[in-house]
C-alpha cells in the first residue's frame, strides 16, 4: 500500500490593486448626458437664478435695472390685489382639484370592474386632457353664457331662472372649476386605473372569502395599496392647480371678470410683467408662487404620504 504525498497548496499570487480610473476616462458618458445639462442650464437654472435676482430689482424691460432690496416684497405684503388673487387661487384649487381626484378615483374603480368597451372608455376619458386649452375655454364660456348657454337652457327647461354665470363672482369660480374638472378627471382616472390593475387579485379573493363587503375591501385593500399613486396625483394636481392661468384668462379676460373674482396669482403675475412692464415686482410674485407650491406640496406629502408610515 503506497501513500501519495499531497503537494502543498500553491501560494496564490497577490492581486494587483485595481487602478482607479480618473474622472476624465468617463468623458463619453458625460458627453452623452451633456445635452440635458446644457438645456437645463440655459432654460432652467439660469431663468430661476435671474428671477431671484430680479426680485430685488426694479426694471421695466428698457431702462437699466435698479437694485431696490426688499422693496418689491414689502409692497407684495401690502398689495390687496395680490391677496385677492391668492384667495381666488386657493378657492379655485379646492373647488377643482378635490372633486377632480374624487371623481377620477370613482371612475377608475368602475372602469376597473368593467369588462366590455373598457378601451373605448379609456380613450374617451383621456380626450379632454389632449384638447386645446384655449378651444376648451371658449367652449365652456359658451356653455355658461347667460343668454344662449346650454346650462341656462337646461335651467329654463326645468322652470328655473337663468343665472349670469360669468357675471357673478361665484358663477365665475364655478365655471372655471367645472372646466378644470372636465379637463383633468380623465387623466387622473387613467393613472388610478393603472394603479388598480397592479394590485394582486389574490388580496380581493381573500377578502371575499373572509366576508368583507365592497366598502370594507375598498378602504382596507384598494386605498392602502393605491396610496403611492394617490400621492403622485395629489402632488401633480397641487402644482397644476396653483398655476391656473389659461382657463380664467380666456373665459373672463385679463382682469379676472366681475370683482376680479377669476383673477389667479399667475394671472396677476402676467398683468404685472407683460401689461404693466414691472418685471421686478412680477419676479417677486413668481417667487411667492414658488413658495406657495412648495408649501401646499409639503402639506399634501405629509397628509397623504406620511400615513403610509403608520
Amino acid at each position: 500500500m503506497t501513500l501519495t504525498a499531497t503537494s502543498p497548496a500553491k501560494a496564490s499570487r497577490p492581486l494587483k490593486p485595481r487602478r482607479r480610473r480618473s474622472v476624465w476616462s468617463y468623458w463619453r458618458f458625460y458627453l452623452a448626458l451633456s445635452p440635458f445639462y446644457l438645456l437645463f442650464l440655459i432654460f432652467g437654472l439660469y431663468p430661476m437664478a435671474s428671477t431671484i435676482l430680479l426680485g430685488f430689482q426694479k426694471w421695466d424691460g428698457f431702462t437699466p435695472r435698479t437694485f431696490v432690496g426688499l422693496q418689491n416684497f414689502a409692497f407684495l405684503l401690502e398689495d390687496s390685489t395680490f391677496w385677492l388673487a391668492l384667495k381666488n387661487t386657493v378657492v379655485l384649487f379646492f373647488m377643482s382639484t378635490v372633486p377632480t381626484l374624487a371623481i377620477a378615483l370613482v371612475l377608475a374603480v368602475m372602469l376597473n370592474s368593467a369588462v366590455r368597451f373598457s378601451s373605448v372608455y379609456r380613450i374617451a376619458y383621456f380626450i379632454p386632457n389632449i384638447t386645446s386649452l384655449v378651444a376648451a375655454a371658449i367652449f365652456f364660456a359658451a356653455v355658461f353664457s347667460t343668454n344662449f348657454g346650454l346650462i341656462n337652457s337646461g335651467l329654463r327647461a326645468l322652470g328655473i331662472a337663468a343665472q349670469d354665470w360669468l357675471g357673478e363672482p361665484w358663477g365665475i369660480k364655478i365655471a372655471i372649476s367645472t372646466m378644470i374638472v372636465w379637463q383633468w378627471a380623465g387623466y387622473n382616472t387613467i393613472i388610478y386605473l393603472a394603479g388598480l390593475q397592479a394590485i394582486p387579485r389574490e388580496q380581493y379573493e381573500a377578502a371575499k372569502v373572509d366576508g368583507a363587503g365592497a366598502v370594507r375591501t375598498f378602504f382596507s385593500i384598494t386605498l392602502p395599496q393605491l396610496r403611492p399613486v394617490v400621492l403622485f396625483t395629489v402632488v401633480t394636481s397641487t402644482i397644476g392647480g396653483l398655476q391656473t392661468f389659461t382657463e380664467p384668462q380666456v373665459m373672463v379676460g385679463n382682469t379676472g371678470g366681475v370683482g376680479q373674482s377669476g383673477l389667479t396669482i399667475v394671472m396677476y403675475f402676467y398683468q404685472q410683467a407683460f401689461l404693466n412692464n414691472d418685471y421686478g415686482y412680477a419676479a417677486a410674485i413668481a417667487l411667492s408662487i414658488f413658495m406657495l407650491v412648495l408649501l401646499f406640496t409639503a402639506i399634501n406629502w405629509k397628509l397623504v404620504g406620511g400615513r403610509g408610515k403608520q
